[in-house]
């Protein structure tokens, strides 16, 4: 009689193994339908719109949207030699240009504009006047950003060679930063009077209470587009290209203006 339950008994565990394969491959299946993971390379200013933008295609998509935020310069060269991910924000067109030339993107979109404005503290204690003829001054501590490395840098470079004072400013720096971050902290630590950097950072809740801005006539900082590119080496390109319409979109730049970004 022990022996009679033995075929019912495998063809239980037959049975109960079957379903635990089942099961697995069903999960398998399940974390590879999630698995799809974008990289999006975005200069560092515009790091929050870009997050918030990203947290909408995620839930749309069923995705995940890692983001890497240097200053433009940095990200870049990181483009160029890992040859890796999805989109590329740059803080400045010229990147995009550059990205184009050299068939790194394929497609792009306009998402905004930002604008270099001089920047001080708050109240404007000194009574600095906007004219970036004061980087050069001696009686301010100045503090601009590295052409080198990021897309603020690459605009003072500009703005201050088209007036003749880019070395004599330099020269006045008490220091060079990477991006737009390190010239915020410099005015938050209280260790700058004066910085060129982007007009977004100063309307930001954040850095409000501290900083002020001194606008600069159109002639010298004009307003500087935001161009969104697709990488030719995508994995995701139908979701990048989701991410690229819904940052273009009304809603899109309803967002991009929150954080300080002037609408296309």
């Amino acid at each position: 009689m022990k022996y009679q339950g033995l075929p019912i008994m495998k063809k239980f565990l037959f049975l109960l193994l079957a379903g635990i394969f089942v099961l697995s491959g069903c999960q398998k299946a399940a974390k590879q339908e999630t698995s799809k993971e974008l990289l999006i390379y975005c200069g560092i200013t515009m790091i929050m719109p870009v997050q918030e933008i990203a947290k909408i295609i995620e839930q749309q998509e069923n995705c995940t949207i890692k983001i890497t935020k240097q200053g433009t310069g940095s990200l870049l060269s990181s483009i160029k030699a890992n040859r890796v991910g999805d989109l590329f924000l740059p803080g400045s067109e010229s990147y995009i240009k550059t990205c184009i030339a050299e068939g790194l993107v394929k497609e792009t979109v306009a998402v905004g504009y930002n604008r270099a404005a001089l920047i001080v503290q708050k109240g404007n204690p000194l009574h600095i006047t906007p004219d970036v003829k004061n980087l050069t001054s001696k009686q301010y501590r100045v503090v601009l950003g590295s052409a080198e490395n990021g897309s603020i840098g690459q605009e003072t470079k500009r703005i201050l060679s088209s007036l003749g004072i880019y070395q004599e400013a330099l020269d006045n720096s008490l220091f060079l930063t990477t991006d737009s971050k390190g010239m915020v902290k410099a005015i938050l630590d209280k260790n700058a009077d004066l910085a060129l950097n982007w007009h977004a950072t100063s309307v930001w809740d954040e850095n409000r209470p501290y900083m002020d801005e001194l606008p600069l006539d159109d002639g010298i900082a004009p307003s500087q587009r935001l161009v969104l590119g697709l990488l030719t080496f995508s994995p995701y390109p139908d979701i990048a290209r989701r991410f690229m319409e819904l940052a273009s979109s009304e809603q899109g730049q309803e967002i991009f203006a929150r954080y300080g970004f002037m609408g296309k």
